[in-house]
């Protein structure tokens, strides 16, 4: 009996670090700084005012706040013109996965799920159900909710899918946004140059003013491309990728349902959701170095 002071024996001993708490992966996910965005602006800005300073310039050659100011509002008027509100919004929320990843790693997202799957296959699967409502990841939250309440298998594939497809499509016009941004920046800069050459043309009686006046315009048209090359159109980018290992991870997370629902051993399960965590682990080998085996994805294995 579960109430006796009893010592546990081993198989129960060894069951219990398969064992994950509702929200502990979450949790220990956490954020974590991105050193590669982090460090990439700062070398593209630290390297070109480097160059500027070893040809014998200065930072204040450059520093223009009118410049900057219509550059900026320019390209941000350009875009709220071309984007609706709400995907304006939540691409300025999204604009935090350049510099911090909170993608969930996939061995804790593995060890979440088999602790699910070992209760499961103990106590049968409606004894998830108070754990499933206090899942911290709403997709994971509502695939367990709907195993837990009976769904047929390919109803909750079916739902989860089209679940996954919103959010992808979301989280895609919300990175187009920077992209736009970073299409527009230029030509703003541009803008910026031709009216700084206007105000140049005034004072053709002196030469020197001609000469400030010239190198004054044409920083309108660094700053809309420096904006669109080391900023926006990276931005993009890293958010692009973001949201490819958010969809990855999801599909690992509704395959070790489907996978609990079946009732498999969670050893079979943690094999069949480790080539998620190769095809990760292969995306960070340097050099194209790739892991041992070609590993298909469990999507796949699945529905076979």
């Amino acid at each position: 009996m579960a109430d006796t002071p009893r010592t546990e024996s081993p198989k129960t001993e060894a069951a219990k670090p398969d064992r994950a708490k509702p929200g502990q992966a979450q949790k220990a996910a956490g954020s974590r700084p991105d050193l590669a965005s982090i460090g990439g602006i700062l070398l593209a800005v630290g390297g070109i005012l480097g160059g500027l300073l070893m040809e014998g310039g200065k930072v204040k050659d450059i520093s223009q706040i009118t410049a900057a100011f219509i550059v900026l509002g320019g390209t941000l008027g350009a875009v709220m013109v071309s984007t609706p509100m709400s995907v304006l919004k939540g691409a300025v929320l999204r604009l935090i996965h350049v510099v911090l990843d909170r993608t969930q790693p996939p061995d804790t997202a593995i060890e979440e799920l088999i602790g699910y799957a070992t209760k499961a296959r103990k106590n049968g699967l409606v004894s998830l159900e108070s754990e499933a409502m206090e899942i911290q990841d709403p997709f994971l939250r509502k695939a367990l909710t709907l195993a837990v309440d009976g769904t047929d298998l390919q109803e909750i594939r079916n739902m989860m899918q089209l679940d996954m497809d919103i959010s992808d499509n979301r989280a895609q016009a919300e990175a187009k946004v920077f992209e736009c941004g970073g299409g527009y920046s230029p030509t703003i800069g541009i803008i910026g140059a031709v009216m700084g050459l206007i105000q140049v043309m005034k004072n053709l009686a002196n030469i020197e003013e001609v000469g400030h006046g010239i190198a004054v315009a044409f920083v309108a048209t660094v700053y809309g491309v420096g904006l669109a090359n080391i900023l926006l159109l990276p931005a993009a980018a890293k958010i692009k990728s973001r949201i490819e290992r958010e969809t990855e991870l999801k599909e690992l997370k509704l395959e070790g349902v489907i996978a609990i629902v079946e009732g498999l051993n969670p050893k079979l399960i943690r094999s069949k959701l480790d080539a998620y965590r190769y095809q990760a682990q292969e995306i960070k080998e340097p050099h194209g170095k790739k892991t041992p085996a070609a590993v298909p994805r469990p999507a796949a294995a699945a529905k076979s």
